[in-house]
C-alpha cells in the first residue's frame, strides 16, 4: 500500500510539473477556479464579450506566473463541446463531472489518485439500484453518467423530499454519498468524498506538499453545486451578480459575514474581474477595455500584454472599430523589426513590413460581421538578455469559420525590462490541426 501511494504521488508530482513547472518556478500568483456555464460562459451574451475580455486579461497579465482551472458539471463529452461553441481559453487544470475527475494540462491527464479516493463506500450499481425506485427522477442523457456521478432531473417541488429519502436508503445499503442539487432541475449523487470543493481542497493540499501553494485563490460560481467552493479556508470567492436562488440562499444561511465572499455586481466573467478587483488580487483592467493602445502607458509590460495588445488592434482595425489613421500603422511598423519575417502556414514568407502594408488596404473589411480574434496558452522563454521567444495560439473567427495557427514569435525588448515596449523579430506560424483556414489568401498575421 505504501509502495502504491508514493507512485500515486510521484506520478501527480509528475503532472504538476508538465503544467506548472516549465513556466512557473514558484507559487502561482493567483489561481482562479471558476465554473463554466452562466459564470466564466454567459449563454446569454451572443458577442462573448465578457468571456473575451476575461481572456485578453489573463493572457496579458495572469498566464505567466498564475494558474487557470475550470471547474464544472459538465461531463468530458460536453466540457469539449462547450470549447469548440465558445472563445475558451486552455486551463492548467480541468475539474470535470461535479468534481469527480481532476485532469491536467491541455492533454488533459487523468489524476488517478483522486480516482481511488473516490471509490472508498462507492458502489454505482447500488445507486443505479435504488434510484429507480423514484418516479420523480428523470435519468439525464448518458454523456452526463459518469463512473463517480449519476446525474437526474428533479421538479425543485419535490427535490428536498427525494433527497432525504434516498440519502437515507443509500446509508442503509453502506454507501457514503453526496447529493448535490443545483440549477432547480439537476440532482447528482456523487461519492462523498467528491465534489467541486473537495476537488479543489486535494488540489490546494497536492501544491502545498510540492511546497508551492498558489499566493491566492479566487472560487467563481453561480449554482447549488458551486457552493462548497466558498467554504474552502484562505480562499475569495465570488458569486457572479446572475447567481441562482440556491447559491445565494447558501450564502444567507452560511457565509453572509464572510468579507471573503461577495456577490459582484456583474454578470460572469465581468464578475470574476470585478472580484480580482475587489480583492486586490492583481490587475483587473482587460486591454480590451483600452481605447486607444497609441496613448495609453502600461506600468508593467511583459510579451504576453505586447501580444495581446497586437492582435487586439488586428481585430479592431479589421472590423473598422478604430480611426484609419497612419499614426496606427506607423505604431506598428516601429515594434516590427525591418529586416523580420513572418513564415505563414502555407510556406510562404514575407516582411512585417510588407504585412503592414497588406494590412492597410483590409481596413474596414470584416465591419459588421462577426470577427473576433483572441489568443490562448501565450508562454513566453527568455532566450538571452533581451530577447523572449513567446509561443501562443492566435484564433479567429469570422462568421461560422473557426481557425487557430500555433505562433512562435521572438520578440525583443526595448529599453529597460520592456518599459518601451517590445520589438517583433520573427514569426513563424503553423495551423492547428483540425483548425486550418479553407482560404488562407485572407490570413495576414
Amino acid at each position: 500500500m505504501l509502495t502504491s501511494l508514493k507512485l500515486r504521488f510521484g506520478r501527480l508530482r509528475i503532472l504538476i510539473g508538465t503544467v506548472v513547472m516549465d513556466r512557473i518556478t514558484k507559487a502561482a500568483r493567483l489561481m482562479i477556479v471558476s465554473d463554466l456555464d452562466h459564470t466564466m460562459v454567459d449563454h446569454h451574451d451572443p458577442e462573448n464579450m465578457s468571456l473575451l475580455r476575461f481572456n485578453a486579461l489573463w493572457e496579458a497579465n495572469y498566464r505567466h506566473d498564475s494558474l487557470l482551472v475550470f471547474s464544472t458539471g459538465r461531463s468530458p463529452i460536453l466540457y469539449k463541446q462547450l470549447r469548440k461553441e465558445k472563445p475558451m481559453l486552455t486551463p492548467d487544470i480541468t475539474i470535470m463531472s461535479v468534481g469527480t475527475e481532476i485532469t491536467y494540462g491541455d492533454l488533459m491527464l487523468p489524476d488517478d489518485g483522486w480516482v481511488e479516493i473516490l471509490n472508498q463506500k462507492w458502489d454505482r450499481n447500488v445507486v443505479t439500484e435504488e434510484t429507480s425506485k423514484f418516479p420523480e427522477l428523470t435519468l439525464q442523457a448518458e454523456t452526463e453518467q459518469r463512473p463517480h456521478k449519476v446525474s437526474f432531473y428533479v421538479d425543485k417541488t419535490k427535490a428536498q423530499v427525494v433527497m432525504k429519502e434516498l440519502s437515507d436508503r443509500l446509508k442503509k445499503r453502506g454507501l457514503d454519498v453526496k447529493i448535490i442539487y443545483s440549477g432547480g432541475m439537476d440532482l447528482d449523487i456523487l461519492p462523498q468524498g467528491a465534489g467541486k470543493g473537495q476537488a479543489l481542497a486535494y488540489l490546494l493540499k497536492k501544491f502545498k506538499n510540492e511546497g508551492i501553494p498558489p499566493v491566492n485563490t479566487l472560487a467563481c460560481g453561480d449554482s447549488g453545486n458551486d457552493a462548497e467552493l466558498f467554504s474552502i479556508p484562505d480562499v475569495y470567492g465570488v458569486m457572479v451578480s446572475n447567481a441562482q436562488e440556491e447559491l445565494l440562499q447558501w450564502h444567507a444561511e452560511n457565509a453572509k459575514d464572510n468579507p471573503n465572499v461577495i456577490h459582484a455586481k456583474e454578470r460572469c466573467a465581468a464578475g470574476i474581474i470585478e472580484a480580482i478587483g475587489h480583492f486586490k488580487l492583481g490587475s483587473n483592467s482587460s486591454p480590451r477595455d483600452i481605447a486607444d493602445f497609441v496613448e495609453c502607458k502600461v506600468d508593467h509590460v511583459n510579451p504576453g500584454y505586447e501580444v495581446v495588445k497586437f492582435y487586439l488592434f488586428y481585430e479592431r482595425w479589421r472590423r473598422g472599430d478604430t480611426d484609419n489613421c497612419e499614426t496606427y500603422i506607423s505604431s506598428l511598423k516601429a515594434s516590427c523589426d525591418p529586416s523580420a519575417i513572418v513564415v505563414f502556414p502555407s510556406g510562404a514568407e514575407k516582411t512585417l513590413h510588407e504585412c503592414m502594408h497588406t494590412l492597410k488596404v483590409h481596413y474596414g473589411d470584416q465591419k459588421g460581421k462577426q470577427f473576433r480574434v483572441w489568443v490562448d496558452r501565450v508562454l513566453s522563454t527568455p532566450i538571452g538578455s533581451s530577447t523572449w521567444l513567446v509561443k501562443f495560439d492566435k484564433w479567429e473567427l469570422a462568421g461560422d469559420e473557426r481557425c487557430c495557427c500555433v505562433i512562435t514569435a521572438k520578440i525583443n525588448v526595448k529599453g529597460s525590462g520592456g518599459s518601451d515596449g517590445y520589438t517583433w523579430a520573427n514569426v513563424q506560424q503553423k495551423w492547428l490541426e483540425g483548425y486550418e483556414k479553407k482560404d488562407d489568401s485572407t490570413w495576414l498575421f
